[in-house]
Formats: structure tokens, sequence, C-alpha cells
């Protein structure tokens, strides 16, 4: 009876609420999951070769480095309301916004990583008859992965964390209801939904976690000869 009434006491912490609106919950972090996933994606297709590019020519890792950090610093409200005249309202917006947002993190990411490479690794490989493209797949890059993951958690939760803000055109996942919530002063909407989108949080930082540690199992033998 109680855990009924919590609705109509607009109680923060009320089962009664995630039991009537399991859909709308349900709905509401597959589309937040959804947009993540795109943006990160998308993100890491696009810092890549801005990277390379910056690694390769010095005069274009400048501009590279300077214009992903600039759009960093603009505010994620203004940034989806200056790309709503080119895609319209729209699931685009929000997911350019936040490639844009990802691109200053992974870019610096992937270079520092790639910069880690002992050179004794490169000269060895070319020893062996390795090219470029060989060498940067099959040596630099498995070499640079824990700069790169590492770039990828932080990418991955900010990204989370900001998806909530495309809930002023609609497409916000959890967002939406959070932003809904505030409006209506709905105490445990606002609660479940916040904390559903920090538990989605905490879920990609541990999987990407779990991913880097079986993508680089030299980097645990190494800490283990260390201990």
């Amino acid at each position: 009876m109680a855990d009924g009434n919590c609705l109509i006491s607009n109680e923060w912490i009320c089962g009664e609420y995630v039991r009537t609106r399991g859909q709308e919950l349900t709905d509401a972090t597959l589309q937040h999951v959804w947009i993540t996933l795109a943006s990160v994606a998308i993100g890491l297709l696009v810092a890549f070769p801005l990277a390379l590019l910056a690694r390769r020519w010095k005069v274009v890792s400048g501009p590279v480095l300077g214009l992903t950090t600039i759009l960093y610093t603009v505010p994620s409200l203004a940034m989806f309301s200056l790309l709503l005249p080119v895609f319209g309202v729209s699931v685009a917006v929000v997911i350019t916004g936040l490639v844009l947002y990802s691109l200053t993190i992974l870019v610096r990411n992937i270079m520092a990583g790639l910069a880690s490479v002992p050179e004794e690794a490169r000269e060895a490989a070319r020893g062996m008859g390795y090219g470029p493209l060989r060498l940067l797949f099959g040596v630099e890059l498995p070499l640079a992965l824990p700069a790169l993951m590492a770039g990828l958690r932080i990418t991955t939760v900010s990204t989370v964390s900001l998806t909530t803000v495309g809930a002023i055109i609609g497409y916000g996942g959890l967002g939406n209801l959070i932003y809904e919530g505030m409006r209506s002063f709905f105490k445990a909407e606002v609660l479940t939904a916040s904390v559903l989108c920090v538990a989605l949080a905490v879920v990609a930082d541990l999987l990407l976690l779990a991913l880097q540690r079986l993508l680089t199992p030299w980097a645990r033998k190494s800490r283990k000869g260390t201990t």
C-alpha cells in the first residue's frame, strides 16, 4: 500500500514508478545507449585519420589540435543550437555534437599512444620487412592501445553524460525523462533516470576496462613482474 502511494505522495524512491513505467524506462535507456554507441564509433572513425595526419605532418598538428580544443569548449546547449539549422530537429544534431566533443580527447590520446611506441620496435619491424600500413596496424597500434583505450573510456563516459542534453530537442535518452521530471517536479522520474544514467556510465567504463585488459595481456604480465 505504501509503495503504491509513493506516486501520489511524489517520493524520490518509488518502486511503483519503476513497475508501471518499465517500458518507458527501457525505451529511454536503449535510445541513450544507441546514441552513445553511434557517437563514440563515428568519433573514433573521424579521430583516427585526423591523428594520423597530425602525426605525419607537423604543420597540420597545430590546427587539428587547436580546432578540436575550441570545439570542446563550446557549451553543449550552444553546440546543439548551432547544429539545428543544418540538421533540423533530429537525432543527427545530438550525434554530430557528441562526435565533435569526442575529437579532442580521442585525437590527443591516439597521438600520445603512437608517440609512446619505442623507436626500437619500429626499427625492428622495418628490419623484418614491415611496410607503413603493416607497421601501423601490426606494431604501433597494439602498443598504443593503453593510451587509446584510456581516451575511449573517457570519451564514452562523457558521452553518456552529454547525451542527456539532447533532451532539449527530444533526443536525450534518459535525459528526456530527467527533463520532463524536472519540469513537472516528478521526483521518482528524475531520480530513477539519473541513477540509470550513472549506472550506464559505470557499466560502459567497466566493459571498456575489461576489453583493454583482454587486448593488452602483456600489460598485465609486466605489472605482475614488477610486483
